[in-house]
């Protein structure tokens, strides 16, 4: 909303950072995808909001293909919305759209907005250390045309997955971090990243996030952990789980504060596990789950589905 020393080591193909390296799902349906575009909204509730929008876009000529919102409480809530549009020409339009909309709209409800073209996947970059799930399940599912994103780059603090993400065709680079070089491993990350990606998706990267990072980088991050937390922190939480003869086992994907481990949630999923479980099963339970909720994640913020209220997310 309108809200170390490194190594690069190249993997298979010409693109550099920034560049689409992968293709964006086929979408069928009789509108070009070129022309569908999507309105995100947030604004204290009042009377007359979804008239005002519906009314705008109908004035600038688009024809309201889906409208969803939700409203946090009947008196002095808080209003999200969520509406995809058909409008001929809006790779050309979009601009002056938004600004319109701003003028004649958005300011008489106090809105923040943003609108988007669907045929423009988000350009998402991936940091990771040394655990491989949820990384190679981001880049085989996009492989696929699963989600609605291309990866500029692979960014990790070790090496060792280099030769794995290679056959995707993606840049890797190795960029060493630990605490006491995070700030100029920083530096170099925000080097590549910064103007060059929409999204930074924190696939089981093992390292804190410095909130002078989060402000120059300028766009969301998601990370993804399980979810023990608070319970069992530090290392082995699942030995400790299984000690503690736990009944669940889950994941949590969420945007990335300042606040450890504590931002908006996007999506949440959990396992059963009983006493038969040994702590190798639980590992590889939650490897699972963590893969299917960081994809979900990660797709629904692409598709723009994704709206923050405080510190909640609302998914429409």
């Amino acid at each position: 909303m309108t809200n170390g020393s490194g190594q690069a080591r190249g993997s298979a193909g010409s693109a550099t950072p920034g560049q689409a390296v992968q293709g964006h799902p086929q979408r069928s349906g009789a509108q070009p995808a070129s022309d569908i575009g999507r309105l995100l909204l947030r604004c204290p509730d009042s009377h007359g909001i979804i008239a005002s929008v519906s009314a705008f876009l109908a004035d600038a000529g688009a024809n309201i293909i889906s409208l969803d919102q939700h409203s946090t409480a009947p008196e002095d809530g808080t209003f999200v919305q969520r509406a995809i549009f058909h409008l001929p020409g809006l790779p050309a339009a979009i601009d002056e759209l938004q600004q319109r909309f701003g003028a004649t709209v958005a300011e008489r409800f106090a809105m923040d907005y943003r609108f988007a073209e669907a045929a423009k996947p988000k350009r998402v970059a991936i940091m990771a250390s040394k655990a491989d799930h949820c990384l190679l399940d981001l880049l085989w599912r996009n492989r696929r045309g699963e989600l609605e994103m291309t990866v500029a780059m692979v960014i990790s603090n070790h090496p060792d997955l280099a030769e794995q993400v290679r056959p995707f065709g993606v840049p890797f680079f190795h960029i060493p971090a630990t605490r006491e070089i995070r700030a100029e491993a920083e530096q170099r990350q925000l080097q590549l990243l910064c103007g060059n990606v929409d999204l930074v998706v924190l696939a089981r990267y093992m390292q804190i996030i410095s909130g002078e990072f989060i402000d120059a980088l300028a766009c969301p991050l998601i990370n993804i952990h399980h979810s023990f937390l608070p319970a069992f922190i530090g290392a082995a939480p699942y030995q400790r789980a299984r000690e503690r003869g736990v009944k669940l086992i889950g994941a949590t994907a969420h945007y990335v504060t300042e606040v450890l481990d504590e931002g908006p949630i996007i999506e949440q999923d959990v396992v059963r596990v009983d006493h038969t479980h040994s702590v190798n099963d639980l590992v590889r339970l939650g490897a699972d789950v963590e893969r299917a909720v960081l994809s979900r994640a990660v797709q629904w913020h692409c598709q723009d589905r994704v709206i923050r209220v405080d510190n909640q997310t609302v998914v429409l």
